[in-house]
């Protein structure tokens, strides 16, 4: 234990001596590379049970629901002002306004689900490899919106918002990126494309996450007073998510048990990095 948190001061040292909005980068760079790193996973295995996609899966909507509320929703509704009502009105506008975000673009964004049989948005010739990396594209958006939001609100000098539960946060979503690199890159290897292009798909996945990590930071830095709105909009975004996209498909086979139980742990896990070290 002592270890860990000898590591984290070491981490956090290094992002407080960095400017916030290349602590974002350097964030969701870091969440990036774990997802390249689960897509490595095909350079050794061309098949993975489904229990244990299923597993991986649910934990990944654990985390993503632990930190909507802990590292999001709590902090946006802690830094808005007032009392009762008029308290709680941005996060639960922009709890709205980001699940309606992501609702667009599903509707819009031509994507398709991992199992490769349910297509979304408006039709299009692409191939069917094209819209799965499409679609936990659409995934990551949020991700590293919310990384580079509160690191935004660290550089706009809001009590709430801090170095450690930004960095928290990006451990938290490097995470469950590393299960989703896999979930991107086995279907594709298994459809017959060779271990260098799935593990390409795979990682490119969630090369949007750097890019929405600094636009999140950049946006919250000039427009301090959004921040509780964009705190809650990347929260919004991530249960849409999870709700739309992750359940369901861990709901399509036999273990959903299994699924549930990693749903679990992934909140477990989340909801204990944030309180112990955020």
């Amino acid at each position: 234990m002592d270890y860990i948190c000898n590591m984290f001061e070491t981490i956090l040292n290094f992002f407080e001596n960095t400017t916030p909005v290349l602590g974002a980068l350097y964030a969701t760079l870091f969440t990036w590379g774990l997802t390249a790193l689960g897509a490595s996973f095909v350079f050794f295995f061309k098949n993975m049970n489904r229990a244990v996609l299923d597993g991986m899966l649910g934990f990944t909507g654990g985390v993503m629901v632990a930190a909507s509320f802990w590292s999001l929703l709590a902090p946006g509704i802690d830094m808005s002002p007032g009392e009762g009502f008029v308290k709680v009105i941005p996060a639960a506008i922009g709890f709205t306004l980001g699940a309606l975000f992501i609702f667009a673009l599903d509707k819009v964004l031509p994507h398709i689900h991992i199992n490769f049989k349910e297509s979304e948005g408006i039709k299009t010739p692409w191939h069917r490899t094209t819209l799965m990396v499409l679609a936990i594209t659409l995934h990551n958006i949020p991700e590293g919106l919310a990384v580079g939001v509160l690191f935004g609100g660290v550089a706009a000098g809001i009590p709430e918002a801090s170095i450690a539960g930004a960095v928290v946060l990006a451990i938290g979503i490097g995470i469950q990126n590393f299960p989703e690199g896999i979930a991107v890159s086995m279907p594709m290897r298994r459809l017959g494309l060779s271990r260098r292009k799935s593990f390409f798909y795979g990682q490119s996945s969630a090369i949007v996450e750097p890019i929405a990590g600094v636009i999140g930071a950049v946006a919250v830095t000039f427009f301090t007073p959004i921040l509780p709105y964009a705190l809650a909009f990347a929260a919004g975004a991530m249960i849409f998510v999870v709700v739309e996209e992750v359940i369901p498909e861990t709901q399509q086979d036999k273990y959903t048990d299994i699924a549930t139980l990693g749903f679990i742990g992934g909140f477990v896990v989340m909801m204990t990095l944030d309180v112990a070290l955020g």
